[in-house]
């Protein structure tokens, strides 16, 4: 198992760990507080305890070395798992919508003042987790884990919802208890809103989606670097995981014999390999320079 997989694997495990203690803390605060806008927040985390489950599973699988089956391993895991996660985030925010507009006409009790305290708190650990998850998403080129920190975003966005609700509720006391439930309802646009943020590159992933320019930028910059290549032609790049794979012309001398063009090939593919880690599967058309 790569570094890259490992970090992404204890990463996920971090998001359970936090999703499962904060969705008890909401639950408990938003029922005894009278807060649906909290309670709301603790249905989200308890799907994204089941939604960093997925990606957990997704990461060790797609980590699997290639087989006789597979000869591109199974990196395409990876994004059918965020896929999962996007529906995990949609049926979240629809349950969320409907129970706050049953709640809206619905007459109830003011929030608890304590509330708020629990949801400032709650706002600047999502935050804290949305940007650590996110600097490892991008450290190891996976897709699963940064919809896994937007799970965290939204949750913090949904929680900014539920502090603003609440606090409206409570400044202006009977006839705006609803305030907190009119919160609910607008964060569940949010994360339906952030569903669509984290959807739209796994699909490009899935559909070999030409997105890496600055990467190919690079292949070309360290393929000059290997002896006996003249220059690049066609250079395309697809994603599957946490691992690019590419197909590239290179241009040679055309006097060289079929066995040098061979040799400068391997050459070439070691050189990507070393100086570029996240390449994973290199295949190098050899184009004479006439």
């Amino acid at each position: 198992m790569s570094t890259h997989t490992e970090t992404a694997i204890k990463t996920t495990y971090f998001s359970i760990i936090g999703n499962t203690a904060l969705a008890l803390i909401k639950g408990l605060t938003g029922y005894f507080g009278n807060s649906y806008a909290l309670i709301a927040d603790a249905i989200e985390s308890t799907t994204d305890i089941f939604s960093s489950t997925l990606v957990l599973f997704g990461l060790k699988y797609s980590s699997r070395p290639a087989d006789e089956n597979h000869p591109y391993g199974h990196g395409r895991a990876e994004p059918l798992i965020t896929f999962l996660v996007v529906g995990f985030l949609i049926t979240s925010a629809t349950i969320i919508a409907y129970e706050s507009i049953m709640n809206i006409g619905t007459p109830h009790d003011l929030p608890k003042p304590y509330t708020l305290i629990v949801l400032g708190a709650i706002i600047v650990w999502k935050e804290i987790s949305f940007r650590l998850v996110m600097k490892k998403s991008k450290e190891t080129n996976s897709s699963s884990l940064k919809a896994d920190a937007w799970h965290h975003r939204s949750d913090a966005i949904t929680s900014v919802a539920a502090f603003v609700g609440i606090s409206i509720a409570l400044f202006f006391g009977k006839g705006y208890e609803s305030a907190d439930d009119w919160a609910a309802l607008m964060a569940s646009g949010f994360i339906l809103y952030n569903s669509y943020l984290i959807f739209r590159p796994a699909l490009g992933e899935i559909m070999d989606e030409h997105l890496y320019d600055d990467l190919v930028i690079e292949i070309r910059k360290v393929s000059l670097t290997s002896k006996g290549i003249i220059g690049t032609e066609k250079c395309y790049v697809r994603k599957a995981g946490m691992k690019y794979h590419v197909d590239l012309h290179a241009i040679v001398d055309a006097n060289i014999t079929v066995k040098e063009g061979h040799d400068l090939a391997h050459q070439l593919s070691d050189t990507l390999r070393r100086e570029l880690p996240q390449l994973g599967h290199i295949l190098v058309h050899i184009e004479p320079n006439s």
